[in-house]
């Protein structure tokens, strides 16, 4: 089920009233309703990573983010952000078991510092 922004009611803006979208952008066109919905919610990080380049011109980008702040949004690209499990996060963990090689290639590095520092 989606839910529009339009239909959202953010608590203060107008005392228990909901308020449509055109009462809070006015004129303005938004990233997010000119491009699918699904690409703010998908599970790719290419694609989130061009859903979070959507919002980094929007002028609405601050208030989409502090408003998916107050909600806890559950998932989803809100105001530049992705948001996993109602906090933003930098980048979704993918499933399985995290990879190994970062480790090790730290390990390398700190090899080659040691024998470099015994010379």
């Amino acid at each position: 089920m989606a839910v529009l922004f339009s239909e959202l009611l953010v608590p203060g803006w107008a005392d228990g009233d909901m308020i449509g979208l055109s009462e809070v952008t006015g004129e303005i066109s938004l990233p997010c309703h000119d491009a699918d919905a699904d690409l703010f919610f998908d599970e790719a990080p290419a694609r989130v990573a061009l859903a979070k380049s959507l919002c980094a011109a929007c002028p609405m980008k601050a208030a989409c983010l502090e408003g998916a702040m107050s909600r806890q949004e559950p998932c989803g690209v809100w105001g530049g952000e992705l948001f996993v499990e109602g906090r933003p996060v930098a980048v979704k963990r993918t499933v399985g078991r995290p990879r190994v090689l970062p480790q090790v290639a730290a390990l390398e590095i700190e090899v080659i510092d040691d024998e470099a520092l015994a010379s």
